[in-house]
C-alpha cells in the first residue's frame, strides 16, 4: 500500500475513533509500534490499544479534529485539535488541545507515532489548585 494511502486510513480512524470502535485502530499500527507522547514512551501495539482502552474509560469523550496533514517518502506530519472531556479536569467541561503528530510508516502500517501538544494545557491548567499557578506562570514568561 502506497504511502499516502497508509496515512489517508490514519486520517479516517482518527477521525472516527470513540470508545465503541478502538479495535479499529488494529487495522494501522505493526505489532512492533513505538507511540510517544510528552507523557508515554510505549512499546507494541498490545501495550498501545490497552493504553488506549484505559484512557477512554476515563474520559468522557475525545475526539480529533483534523486540520493539516502532509507526506514526505515514509514520514507524515499531522496538525490536530484533541477535543477532551473527563469529569476531573475543568469540572468535566470541554477541553481543546492543539498539537501535531509525526507518523513513520512502513508496509502500510504506522510503525512510529509522536505526539506534540502542551501537557500544561491539556492536564495541568484543568487542575483545581495547580491550574490558576501554571496560567499565570505562562502569562508572565510570554511578557
Amino acid at each position: 500500500m502506497p504511502e499516502s494511502e497508509t496515512l489517508e486510513k490514519f486520517l479516517d480512524v482518527y477521525r472516527s475513533l470513540r470508545k465503541d470502535n478502538l479495535h479499529s485502530l488494529d487495522t494501522i499500527y505493526a505489532k512492533d509500534v513505538v507511540f510517544e507522547d510528552p507523557a508515554h514512551r510505549i512499546e507494541g501495539y498490545d501495550n498501545l490499544a490497552r493504553y488506549f482502552e484505559t484512557m477512554y474509560t476515563n474520559v468522557t469523550d475525545c475526539r480529533f479534529d483534523i486540520h493539516d496533514h502532509v507526506i514526505n517518502g515514509d514520514v507524515a506530519f499531522i496538525s490536530w485539535t484533541m477535543r477532551l472531556s473527563h469529569p476531573k479536569l475543568a469540572g468535566g467541561s470541554e477541553r481543546a488541545v492543539e498539537g501535531c503528530t509525526r507518523l513513520e510508516l512502513k508496509e502500510g502500517r504506522v510503525v512510529k507515532h509522536r505526539d506534540y501538544f502542551d501537557l500544561g494545557e491539556m492536564l495541568y491548567e484543568a487542575l483545581p489548585v495547580v491550574g490558576p499557578a501554571v496560567r499565570m506562570i505562562k502569562k508572565r514568561l510570554g511578557q
